[in-house]
């Protein structure tokens, strides 16, 4: 059986200390890797089923300057996301 659709909600991201541009970056990387990562027919397969996981502690995670570092950062974001969604 196929996933037919994936919902993912992120209730909150503190992102304190980020200057607006940056921000801004992160949140493009997180969304266009999380995209890719959800878009994956290998990946999905191995989720059949329901699956909740009410929180995700990512741990440490170094932020480089900038708007490539903000990209960078959140697709590693998206990535660490993308295995805690493992059954």
């Amino acid at each position: 059986m196929g996933v037919s659709k994936i919902q993912v909600t992120i209730d909150r991201l503190v992102l304190n200390g980020l200057e607006p541009a940056d921000r801004k970056a992160l949140l493009e990387g997180l969304e266009t890797e999380l995209s890719r990562i959800l878009s994956d027919p290998a990946a999905r397969a191995g989720w059949g089923g329901w699956h909740r996981t009410p929180v995700l502690k990512l741990g440490r995670m170094p932020i480089e300057p900038g708007l490539a570092g903000g990209r960078k950062f959140g697709g590693g974001l998206a990535r660490a996301i993308g295995k805690g969604l493992r059954p």
